[in-house]
């Protein structure tokens, strides 16, 4: 990250804690719901099979831009299967760069390749070891071990949604972050209740023993991405929600924070850590701004 990146994110900061205000600084645009998966978890995926189209895009990105926004993600669907007539997500990724985006990363299932060097960080799905990783999203497991060795010159960051399926497995799945040359870092999220995968959901106990692993794991300075002091406040379920510096877009349409937040209840089981580090960043938490800091800079 430029160091003049670094400063303008810095007084975002400092001014969103002292005048609370509540202007977005990450948006998501999601590209489509199109996937070529059918994961347990997951019921998102494969509604409309909309691919939406460039322009859409482009003008939501440099309406983002204008308001304020300057880290942006791209998700789907599978993200990597966008297209518009020849233009394809690392057009995307370099338009978003071109409009000023400090930080632009996309998220991924990991099945398609994985050679987008233009991007900041690429999240990738991994949910496990691979039985548990194949038995949730399918016989993909090799295909992305595969994808990881084409790719070149990539900042590869590990997504791993936790469920009932796979918590015990954490620390594994953070031994290949560390261990695999193509990636860089790993990055822990609890699973979210949609309707329909309610009962992948995790109980206090079990949620109780996989942070304790997480912050463990941190201490021994495994490549995390997450905020040591943020999965307290997860477990206790104490932040604020919505978080107002997230918005995601989707066919014209903005959710505040993310898409469960007009499903009633759901916001509080909401598992995304990113808005629970966000939501505390900007109450300015010390713990945390130091932290972040410290996390970004390494990863980013």
């Amino acid at each position: 990250m430029k160091i003049r990146d670094f400063l303008s994110l810095s007084y975002f900061g400092v001014k969103t804690i002292l005048f609370k205000q509540k202007k977005p600084i990450l948006g998501t645009i999601i590209l489509t719901d199109y996937c070529n998966l059918s994961c347990k978890h997951c019921s998102v995926n494969n509604i409309n099979k909309k691919m939406y189209a460039y322009v859409n895009i482009k003008k939501e990105m440099e309406a983002f831009y204008r308001e304020g926004i300057r880290i942006l993600f791209f998700c789907g669907g599978e993200t990597l299967l966008w297209k518009d007539g020849e233009r394809d997500i690392r057009d995307l990724v370099k338009e978003a760069k071109k409009i000023g985006f400090y930080i632009v990363n996309i998220v991924t299932n990991g099945t398609e390749d994985l050679h987008i060097p233009e991007a900041d960080i690429i999240f990738l799905s991994l949910d496990g070891t691979k039985k548990t990783h194949d038995l949730i999203r399918g016989d993909t497991y090799d295909l992305i071990m595969k994808r990881l060795e084409d790719t070149e010159d990539c900042n590869i960051c590990i997504y791993m949604a936790i469920n009932k399926l796979n918590y015990r497995e954490v620390e594994e799945v953070a031994a290949l972050a560390k261990e695999h040359p193509k990636i860089n870092s790993i990055s822990f999220n609890f699973h979210t209740p949609y309707e329909g995968t309610e009962d992948l959901s995790l109980d206090r106990e079990e949620k109780k023993e996989v942070v304790a692993k997480i912050k463990a794991m941190i201490k021994k300075q495994l490549p995390i991405f997450n905020l040591y002091s943020s999965l307290e406040a997860y477990l206790k379920n104490q932040w604020d929600r919505p978080c107002f510096q997230c918005i995601v877009s989707e066919d014209n349409k903005r959710y505040t924070c993310g898409r469960c937040v007009e499903i009633e209840g759901l916001c509080s089981e909401c598992g995304y850590l990113f808005a629970v580090e966000f939501s505390l960043l900007f109450k300015g938490s010390i713990k945390i701004i130091y932290e972040m800091l410290k996390t970004y800079l390494r990863y980013v």
